[in-house]
């Protein structure tokens, strides 16, 4: 049975209006057709386009995915084709893409019922990227269907912006009831009807903008976003925890809802594969990173795994590899593994492609746009423009010389209608060559961009169109000059000045972009249009209120905790009372108190005119007044220590009460350890303190709010110093129940008299050399341990130390080992090393002075160790550093492993950052807490991101706004060092510090001199940590 010829089935399939003859271009190297048809038989296959058009196409059955692909792009004349793909629905329920290697009949199994979807495949990071008009259109046409179906969320703003640019391109320039209608009977985006003005307001700002810059400018919003491009894959963690996985250019992100949570670098992943349902990624190692070696995620299905695996393998060959991948040798025996690889063009090999070659520019039409206008314009008038004048005459003024051309009205650009371009209906008549066509088109370009630069245009140019007009389009006077016209039923408006001082604004910038390019929010806009006051005293104030909103949070978590364990028969009544008598009261008010804070720093900022008398432009009178109404509150503080110990008490009794405990401190809400927030009220005295001493400090004694602040003052010190013995040992017993959970192999560690004064980590010298291991530091005992690889990671126990007895001496020369000091016990000695000169010191500071006190005093008993753990030397010596893969996989055979830990403690952040902290570290961290508003800005990133930024327990908290109850984001600091951006580094903003750590660098803003020093000290605090010798110090002038 003879074969169709391909060429007539294209033709079949609804050849579009102006397209060539031949096939094109297509994904195929220069010069090359389309693969010639395989013998078979024929099936017909449909195809939804972007436009959501269907194309059929008559292909062999034997033929490959790619031979479909490229008669695709053929029909389109895409050249950029790379980027997309054909997906389907295969039976098994599920999205994947066809492949370009497998035959069609392997992958279709009912070819004539299923429809094959032609979509964007691989989302670069910068449209720029994009060389061809018509990929931009298509790119363009995926973001429409991806915002209207919701898989593309933003906020109202963007989603209006975007909105915006869709219609633009759609109908055209602004007019008030035609947009209104038109939004009115189309639907662009989920519950549309609240946000119509808003569009119609950015569509306004869009005035002369072509379909073209309209899609440049919707690509420029959306690929911002942080769902651009994103495909969700259902998984959940180790724990159970539902989540999403996706892959972008950049490597593997981890998703939670719609926000991301993890992102992992192509760089340092070293492997990708899947073992029937668990997809695991296998990290370079990395001492800094608080990740284990290999992350396992559970997924519905092993096709799942695999379908989401296939992609992660193209992705990082499309974006990071120079060439398409070899394929790999047959094995003579037996297979092992996937043998799937990725077929095509890399980026690179895209981009370098379309540079070199030149191609024939051949019209598309865009179906839902009623522009009249055709990109890649050929030299050739289009027949559907029959109607339009044969000739335009245009003249150019330039540079006093005048340069007069004739060509058809197919060969000008559209844009040239819409820049500053007078129309005139004359009867001009000339001859035009390729020459002066060029030259045209180069003209308007030239002056396009000198406007938008707000620089003198070289000449002003008039177009001449002949008397013959469009039938639907109104007639024009011979001797108009007017700047308004109408060319293929469309206005043209003369765009002159539409912004101050006759400047026009870039059609490439959007109005929701800063000078960073980065995306404005709200909030922003209305802090440029408000004149806040610069006084130092509004802005510690402001502090007070920011800080304020944080600590009313901090309690919710607390009565959450109360309502999420009290329902439960296990929680006991005497907790129940003891919670509810301490923190309900606290709660009600601190709410008033946020409240009038609030309004009185509205009043400041001057939006009344009270601030017009001065008489709302201090802060003392409030907080004079609401403290003295929480001074007989300040009774039920002394009893959060009978919180603590009701609680541990209850937990140790219930083995339920104790899992609900845990399960609590697992949500994101509770993003600092339980017992840290149940000890929020006492150190939230402390910050009141601070702001009050700042305040006396910066007004002189004449000023109105100086005598209130002074008495507010008084006041809040008596209470803080008859809480601060309380609050010492509170401290200490909080930080004992905390490193409970993150030990195993101890027992009693909880006991009267024991204080803690270090933790860090050294590196033990062993037989098979240095081992890096956790050292805890007591004031009877040290701890050395190492992380155990389970599902808890928790830190398992190798040996104890008692200080009683001990002597402690530098041993550098002795070993050879830079900063070594060795541990002589009265039954063993330990050599050790630190990371740096300066954390030798700090140990051996704080070691001295624990055996100095174990000497005169009568400690705790020093047997910690459980009873199978008495051999200190040989679990420590038989651990194993590194496990194979197998090993690995064994280890992580289940999501429900008993007892999840959480794995961002501090003991953790000091393992990887190779650190250590004391007590009194920990002491001045809860004492220098900080909460506000701060601009963001990553090393390579252009714009800014506005954050809620929370300062505690050593790490920076980031929220989207101080609304959120939970953090996106976290940052430990340990480690880190802040500094002042240099000027090579052309961060060109005030009030700007940076945050460094190896290769690691974030930028930060604030707004004004005072919130630039305080985040400066505070993070220092976390990043500079202090001698441990205070810890003692201030143990002997607090006595327990």
């Amino acid at each position: 049975m003879a074969e169709s010829d391909p060429e007539p089935m294209a033709s079949g399939a609804g050849q579009r209006l102006g397209a060539p003859e031949t096939l094109g271009i297509s994904t195929l190297d220069p010069g090359h057709r389309p693969p010639a048809m395989p013998p078979g038989r024929h099936v017909t296959i449909r195809v939804r386009m972007l436009d959501d058009t269907e194309e059929l196409f008559d292909i062999s059955q034997k033929a490959s995915g790619k031979v479909l692909f490229d008669l695709v792009c053929s029909h389109m004349n895409l050249i950029e084709g790379d980027y997309f793909g054909l997906e389907f629905q295969n039976h098994q329920k599920m999205m994947v893409w066809l492949d370009h290697i497998k035959p069609i009949i392997k992958q279709l199994r009912r070819p004539k019922h299923t429809i094959l979807r032609f979509a964007v495949k691989f989302f670069p990071p910068d449209h720029a990227q994009l060389l061809e008009e018509l990929t931009r259109y298509l790119f363009a046409l995926q973001i429409k269907h991806d915002i209207s179906c919701g898989r593309l969320t933003c906020n109202d703003s963007s989603g209006a912006l975007m909105v915006s640019h869709i219609i633009q391109s759609e109908i055209g320039d602004f007019e008030e009831s035609q947009c209104r209608s038109h939004l009115l009977n189309n639907n662009y985006i989920p519950d549309q009807m609240p946000l119509i003005d808003k569009i119609m307001e950015f569509h306004s700002k869009n005035i002369g903008h072509t379909p073209a810059e309209s899609d440049y400018q919707l690509l420029e919003v959306a690929r911002r976003l942080e769902m651009y491009g994103i495909r969700l894959h259902p998984a959940k963690d180790r724990e159970g925890t539902r989540l999403s996985l996706a892959v972008a250019h950049t490597g593997v992100l981890v998703f939670q809802g719609h926000t991301k949570i993890n992102a992992f670098n192509w760089s340092k992943v070293r492997k990708l594969s899947f073992k029937r349902k668990r997809f695991l990624i296998k990290l370079r190692p990395d001492l800094n990173s608080s990740y284990q070696d290999t992350l396992e995620f559970l997924m519905a299905s092993r096709d799942c795994c695999k379908v989401f695996w296939k992609i992660c393998v193209e992705y990082h060959a499309f974006f990071r590899l120079f060439e398409e991948p070899k394929p790999k040798p047959k094995p003579v025996l037996f297979t092992r593994g996937s043998s799937f690889r990725f077929s095509g063009r890399t980026q690179k090999q895209v981009i370098d492609y379309v540079k070199e070659s030149e191609f024939k520019k051949i019209p598309f039409e865009r179906k839902h746009s009623r522009v009249q206008h055709n990109s890649r314009l050929s030299p050739l008038p289009s027949p559907r423009h029959h109607e339009v004048p044969t000739e335009v005459s245009v003249s150019v003024f330039q540079c006093s010389s005048i340069f007069t051309f004739d060509c058809p009205p197919s060969s000008l650009p559209y844009y040239y209608s819409i820049t500053t371009i007078h129309w005139h209906v004359t009867n001009t008549k000339g001859p035009s060559t390729p020459k002066t066509i060029t030259k045209i088109i180069r003209m308007a370009a030239l002056e396009r961009r000198m406007v938008a630069n707000g620089l003198s245009a070289p000449g002003r140019s008039r177009v001449s169109l002949g008397k013959k007009l469009v039938s639907n389009s109104p007639h024009l006077s011979a001797s108009s000059g007017h700047s308004h016209g109408m060319v293929n039923g469309q206005k043209s408006l003369e765009l002159c000045s539409h912004s101050p001082g006759g400047r026009q604004p870039s059609p490439l910038t959007s109005p929701l972009l800063n000078d960073a390019c980065s995306v404005r929010t709200d909030d922003e806009d209305e802090v440029r249009r408000k004149r806040f006051p610069t006084d130092r005293a509004y802005f510690i104030a402001k502090e007070l209120l920011t800080t304020e909103r944080t600590y009313l949070k901090d309690l919710e978590v607390v009565t959450s905790f109360q309502s999420a364990v009290g329902q439960d028969e296990a929680t006991p009544d005497s907790l129940k009372n003891t919670v509810f008598s301490t923190f309900e009261p606290l709660h009600k008010f601190h709410t008033g108190f946020l409240r009038e804070v609030e309004q009185r720093l509205a009043l400041w900022e001057g939006r009344s005119n009270a601030h017009i008398k001065g008489d709302y432009q201090r802060i003392g009178d409030v907080m004079l007044k609401n403290f003295q109404g929480l001074k007989p509150l300040t009774a039920n503080l002394h009893k959060q220590s009978e919180v603590l110990l009701e609680l541990e008490k209850a937990c140790r009794s219930s083995r339920r009460l104790e899992v609900l405990c845990r399960d609590f401190e697992l949500q994101k809400v509770c993003y600092i350890p339980l017992n840290v927030f149940i000890l929020r009220p006492l150190h939230r005295l402390i910050h009141y303190k601070q702001i009050l001493e700042r305040l006396c400090k910066h007004y002189p004694a004449t000023h109105v709010d100086f005598r209130d602040c002074r008495a507010a003052l008084a006041d809040v010190s008596e209470v803080v110093d008859q809480l601060q013995g309380s609050l010492i040992k509170m401290e200490n017993f909080q930080k004992l129940l905390e490193l409970k959970k993150d030990l195993i192999g101890v027992d009693n560690l909880v006991v009267p008299g024991r204080e803690f004064i270090r933790l860090g980590c050294l590196s033990k010298l062993s037989g098979k050399g240095l081992q890096q291991r956790m050292f805890f530091l007591f004031n009877d005992v040290i701890l050395y341990t190492s992380r155990g690889m389970t599902a808890t990671n928790q830190f398992k126990v190798h040996g104890q130390l008692p200080l009683h007895g001990m002597t402690i001496r530098e041993s550098e020369d002795e070993w050879g080992v830079p900063h070594a000091f060795t541990l002589v016990g009265q039954q063993q000695s330990v050599v050790v090393a630190a990371s740096s000169l300066t954390e030798m010191e700090k140990w051996m500071e704080d070691i001295k002075g624990a055996i100095e006190i174990a000497k005169t005093s009568n400690g705790p008993s020093s047997d910690l160790l459980t009873s199978n753990l008495t051999d200190n030397k040989c679990p420590e010596d038989t651990s194993v550093e590194a496990e194979s893969e197998d090993d690995i996989t064994a280890s992580h055979t289940s999501l429900e492993r008993p007892a999840p830990h959480r794995g961002n403690t501090m003991v953790h952040v000091c393992w990887h950052r190779n650190t250590s902290v004391s007590m009194v570290d920990f002491s001045i961290a809860v004492e220098n807490q900080l909460s506000g508003n701060l601009l963001r800005k990553f090393k390579n990133s252009n714009g800014w991101q506005k954050l809620w930024v929370v300062f505690t327990n050593f790490s920076l908290f980031f929220y989207k706004s101080h609304q959120d109850d939970y953090p996106l984001a976290s940052l430990p600091l340990l480690g880190y060092s802040v500094t002042i951006p240099s000027e090579s580094e052309n961060i060109h903003k005030d009030y700007v510090f940076k945050l460094h750590f190896k290769s690691h660098v974030y930028y930060f803003r604030s707004e004004s001199e005072y919130t630039f020093e305080r985040w400066m000290e505070v993070i220092r605090s976390a990043t500079v940590p202090s001698s441990g010798a205070r810890v003692l110090n201030n143990k002997e002038s607090h006595p327990h």
